[in-house]
């Protein structure tokens, strides 16, 4: 074998035992199972569900394949029992506690804050035996006044607060999930990103954040502002992008692909749950808002 034809020879074997297994590699890779998408969770508010009691509610709910019910806080305590039995042997868990606190959070009102701190601790406590994902806040809307003024020592407070309160609620497996809203309702938490900075600098991982496709109207990206709650992300209300209706009432302006792609890729585990009234006849308007979220959940 001449000096050339060794050469070629061996050049051509070390290529082979590189490329084979690259190769080889990348057809089982092609090959392999996508990671399945996660499940859509849908949810309502007791007053979205046809029914005049609650057992009539989680019927219709069952029908349609809805499996959480986000409960509203105000008189939690007195209606904690018929809840948890009513609940009892279904397919459908208390998805979170919508409010129902006394005060508020910010308030600069000494008797305020405290009524704040009281009715807090029992509904992180109730929220917690419930099973539910947390107790969804505002740190203070426009109408609740006096409020602390909005500068780098309140929120240095807010932050300190929100960890005793997110530590308190670890003890009952729960938390305390802050929700942003539109200017038009609140000045102080705005955007999805800005809660979910609090979160991180709360320090406490009782502390977590929503997002309301509704209030959303102050982010220049649905997507933009889920992936960039992240981890912290816990929960998330759903209605019509025009009037705050049912979903498809406002037609083609309700579309929601965009944020469900980031909720998919985020592998988000938890809800989306129904917050918004009706133009129509509910036993209409619901179960084609249910169909409408299933559509545009598998093409996101």
């Amino acid at each position: 074998m001449d000096r050339r034809t060794f050469l070629q020879t061996s050049l051509f074997g070390c290529a082979a035992a590189v490329v084979g297994p690259a190769v080889s590699g990348l057809s089982s890779s092609c090959t392999a199972q996508k990671p399945a998408a996660p499940e859509l969770k849908l949810s309502f508010q007791e007053r979205i569900a046809c029914g005049d009691s609650l057992g009539e509610k989680l019927d219709f709910m069952e029908k349609l394949g809805v499996v959480g019910l986000e409960v509203n806080g105000r008189n939690l305590t007195t209606r904690f029992e018929e809840i948890r039995q009513s609940i009892h042997g279904r397919n459908i868990k208390i998805s979170a506690v919508c409010a129902g606190f006394e005060g508020f959070i910010l308030a600069a009102d000494p008797k305020v804050k405290t009524a704040f701190d009281t009715s807090m601790h029992e509904l992180l406590a109730a929220a917690g035996e419930l099973g539910a994902l947390g107790v969804i806040m505002v740190p203070a809307f426009n109408r609740q006044t006096p409020v602390l003024p909005h500068t780098r020592e309140t929120r240095e407070f807010l932050c300190e607060e929100l960890h005793a309160l997110g530590e308190y609620a670890l003890k009952y497996q729960t938390s305390v999930i802050l929700e942003p809203l539109n200017r038009r309702e609140a000045h102080y938490l705005r955007q999805v990103s800005d809660a979910a900075a609090l979160c991180r600098d709360a320090k406490s991982e009782g502390i977590k954040c929503m997002g309301d496709f509704w209030h959303m109207s102050e982010e220049t990206s649905d997507y933009a502002a889920f992936i960039a709650a992240g981890e912290y992300l816990r929960h998330v209300h759903i209605a019509s992008r025009g009037r705050r209706k049912m979903p498809g009432e406002d037609g083609e302006q309700d579309n929601y692909i965009s944020g469900m792609r980031a909720l998919k890729e985020l592998d988000y585990p938890y809800y989306i749950s129904f917050e918004c009234g009706t133009l129509g006849e509910r036993a209409v308007t619901v179960p084609a808002a249910v169909e409408l979220l299933r559509k545009q959940w598998q093409k996101a």
